[in-house]
């Protein structure tokens, strides 16, 4: 059973540094809410706004142990009218019996998502 974790930060500079060590916390913070282990991540899509580099935040995870195999899809978002501007988001695919309604998903610093279906817990 593969369910979808969702998460969004929003960085105040185009800096590699900053950027990778947002995308860290965000996915920490992510992997704590939810109670996730290294082995039950699937795959991780990381997309981030036109104003960033969107390779940058694939570095983050090579920090977090246990990650190193993961597949990881980096990709810039299409601009969109009235989108939050310099933010990263995350969808982690993780292997868990939890239902789909018991996920946490993670929005710092002011980040949303788009899709109005979507409601943090």
């Amino acid at each position: 059973m593969i369910r979808g974790v969702r998460g969004a930060i929003t960085v105040s500079e185009n800096n590699e540094e900053q950027i990778v060590e947002s995308t860290e916390r965000l996915l920490r913070e992510m992997i704590r809410l939810n109670n996730i282990a290294p082995e039950q991540v699937a795959s991780v899509f990381i997309s981030a706004t036109n104003d960033l580099n969107a390779c940058f935040p694939a570095k983050a995870l090579r920090n977090i142990e246990g990650w190193k195999y993961v597949p990881v899809t980096c990709m810039q978002e299409i601009a969109v009218e009235g989108a939050l501007e310099k933010c990263v988001r995350v969808m982690m695919h993780i292997n868990t019996e939890a239902a789909q309604n018991d996920i946490c998903h993670v929005y710092l610093e002011k980040a949303k998502i788009l899709r109005p279906d979507l409601v943090d817990k």
